[in-house]
């Protein structure tokens, strides 16, 4: 089992982060701050009017690490304790996941609870669910 140190400033700043994040794009755009929708919608048919704006918000996600590293010199130390093979699999499953429950941990679990949606409740307890069985399972039977 990996030890996770327990974070609760950086955690708060970063989960502050996401809040206003999200809270800024809805503002900007009338948009739900979902990566996984906005991602997808880089693919085509392009919407030329929001294109610009999707691939500035995917190129921040991907220029984060970098600015941390910048700024601080390193990166946090992080262990991935799976093969390739998995990493695929799950990605291909999250990927799945968020097109069929059409949204992601952040549409639905950052914008959909706090807007009261009983739909996003839903898939966020579905994503929680399926998240601690796979904990699970992976802990006691692999």
């Amino acid at each position: 089992m990996i030890a996770t140190p327990f974070t609760p400033l950086a955690s708060l700043l970063g989960g502050a982060m996401i809040g206003l994040a999200a809270v800024l794009l809805m503002w900007a755009t009338g948009r739900i701050a979902g990566v996984s929708g906005i991602a997808a919608r880089l693919f085509p048919p392009y919407e030329d009017r929001e294109f610009a704006g999707r691939l500035a918000f995917v190129a921040g996600l991907v220029a984060a690490p970098v600015l941390v590293r910048l700024v601080t010199g390193d990166l946090p130390a992080q262990t991935i304790a799976a093969g390739p093979a998995v990493l695929i699999l799950g990605g291909l499953l999250t990927g799945f996941g968020s097109v069929w429950g059409s949204g992601c941990t952040s549409g639905h679990g950052v914008c959909g609870l706090s807007r009261l949606s009983v739909r996003s409740l839903v898939a966020t307890m579905t994503f929680m669910a399926a998240g601690m069985a796979t904990v699970f399972v992976m802990r006691h039977w692999s």
